[in-house]
């Protein structure tokens, strides 16, 4: 309907997915580098998950359309419903195995047959299976038994197990643990970022066009990234009904208010586009007290992405707030907390951090009153910005400064603050609170939502994923470090090699994290932190030098 009116050849936001639309952002391209990672190393097996929306089947066409047929063989599994049987024969079916059996020992047979033929002619047999977190227990097993079909050097077939954070949940259960056990290479997709949402939108806009074009105010741009939290699905959702109601008041620029009157329309029409995870974060705001803590341990990504570890704490819901009690937070903090705008309180907490690392606060004229813009904070001022959830012991334990964020009872919204050290007992934060910057952990729990924003710096600009088979002197940098942690032994050239790799997995192991051998902006936060380099700035016991 409104595609002429704006010029696009096709309509720019659609649900069903289109190659042509495909956007990688530097979440799915650092999947995308994961899953090749583990498919080239032959981990044998991969796990992929992501919240629906996020884009796990864009990293998976990605992926299907980069490994070519000479040298990879490939096969699609997307019905959960499969008994272990069907499994099987469909598995057969997709890499042409003819073979009409009804019992699982022939029909594993004739697979092992294919997997060392193909193995013998130098190709890579991948094993894809979407919408894994649906399975039957049966099923997943006899994805496991399909595992061992190896070689004395070598796994025959590499299987990638896509699913809903379910996934992860099923897989902790006890009859499954040997399958959880030989998933070698993790990844959690999280959703965009602003910027990436920002050019997500342009990308598909421009597409649609076939030229760029300059559609939605920044204020819309804000409102849908605030709304959708970064994901993909809600973004188009969002977008087409925003472009829809534009259409109809002849304007061919999409205002903030527009977006909100979609927002609107699309919570009342269609509220099963609503993923779990946006509707906690809004009931969060909305009641107040609804706070989820520790949803996939310490580390999410910046404002989108990195490894997850397996061993996350369980979520725990808060009930929503009763009556002024001793265990709600003290009025005088939430007094204070409410006095200040939503994005002064973001632009304070920033700057507090952007001092201790030594660059640029952000001028008080240029910030925002949108939180959203703390990314764009840090990209001004050449830092990362990341989004960590966890518990505040985990945080502590990180060690780094970070920005908390914490929800305001009464539908007051969110505000921010940020955490730079201790004294005794008590946390350090920036800016104070009428003279005070020293708060109970009690009082900060009682608000903090379970996010924080870690802005950070590169120091050495380094590579945010590296990899078995990587070189340059990056490569040397990092072993460096990673002799300097007390985990490197060995010569330092500039190659990542089995020694650097078993070097890495110690310090993942030591560290608590997932021991993958990657080392992705995670396990690279935590080397700057282990070798004390100067420049990296510490959470620190007032008192101290």
């Amino acid at each position: 309907m409104y595609s002429s009116f704006f010029g696009f050849k096709e309509k720019p936001f659609t649900i069903t997915p289109n190659p042509r639309f495909i956007f990688l952002s530097k979440n799915h391209k650092e999947a995308f580098a994961h899953l090749l990672y583990g498919i080239d190393s032959h981990a044998g097996f991969i796990e992929l998950t992501g919240e629906v929306g996020t884009g796990k089947t864009t990293v998976l066409r990605s992926l299907l359309n980069q490994l070519d047929g000479d040298t990879y063989r490939t096969a699609l599994i997307f019905n959960p419903s499969l008994t272990a049987i069907e499994l099987l024969q469909n598995i057969n079916h997709e890499y042409g195995i003819p073979c009409e059996e009804q019992k699982n020992s022939p029909l594993l047979h004739s697979l092992n047959r294919f997997l060392l033929q193909q193995n013998t002619e130098g190709r890579t047999v991948v094993l894809v299976i979407d919408e894994a977190q649906n399975l039957d227990p049966q099923v997943l097993e006899q994805i496991r038994l399909i595992s061992n079909l190896e070689t004395e050097k070598d796994k025959l077939i590499q299987i990638v197990l896509v699913g809903q954070p379910e996934l992860r949940e099923k897989l902790k259960k006890a009859e499954l643990r040997q399958l959880s056990q030989r998933i070698t290479v993790r990844y959690h997709l999280c959703p965009l970022d602003f910027n990436d949402t920002v050019e997500y939108i342009e990308h598909r806009l421009e597409v649609a066009a076939g030229e760029s074009l300059e559609v939605f105010s920044p204020g819309a741009l804000k409102r849908i990234f605030r709304f959708s939290g970064g994901l993909p699905r809600l973004i188009n959702v969002v977008c087409d009904r925003a472009l829809l109601i534009a259409y109809t008041k002849g304007s061919r620029e999409v205002s903030g208010r527009m977006v909100t009157a979609a927002i609107d329309d699309v919570k009342k029409q269609e509220p099963r586009v609503l993923p779990l995870r946006i509707i906690r974060y809004s009931a969060a705001v909305v009641v107040a007290c609804l706070a989820v803590f520790g949803l996939y341990g310490i580390f999410g990504g910046h404002v989108a992405t990195t490894e997850i570890s397996v061993s996350a704490p369980e979520p725990t819901i808060v009930n929503a707030a009763a009556p002024q009690t001793e265990q709600s937070a003290p009025l005088d903090l939430q007094s204070q907390l409410a006095g200040k705008a939503e994005g002064e309180s973001a632009a304070a907490a920033f700057n507090a951090i952007a001092r201790i690392w030594g660059v640029a606060p952000v001028p008080v004229e240029q910030a925002s009153t949108d939180p959203a813009d703390l990314e764009g904070y840090a990209v001004r001022s050449g830092m990362r910005l990341f989004l960590t959830k966890g518990n505040l012991g985990a945080l502590l334990r990180l060690g780094y400064p970070a920005i908390l964020e914490l929800s305001l009872p009464d539908g007051k919204g969110l505000r921010y603050v940020s955490l730079v050290g201790r004294e005794g007992g008590l946390l350090v934060v920036a800016p104070a609170f009428q003279g005070r910057t020293a708060i109970s952990s009690s009082e900060l729990e009682k608000l903090w939502s379970g996010r924080s924003y870690l802005p950070w710096k590169n120091v050495q600009n380094l590579p945010l994923v590296s990899k078995l088979g990587d070189s340059g002197e990056s490569i040397k940098s990092l072993k460096l470090l990673l002799e300097r942690a007390g985990f490197y032994r060995g010569l330092t050239t500039e190659l990542f090699d089995e020694e650097m790799l078993a070097a890495v997995k110690r310090f993942q192991s030591a560290r608590g994290i997932e021991a993958d051998g990657v080392v992705g902006d995670r396990t690279l936060l935590l080397l700057y932190r282990a070798g004390d380099l100067v420049g990296v700035p510490r959470l620190v016991e007032k008192g101290e030098s």
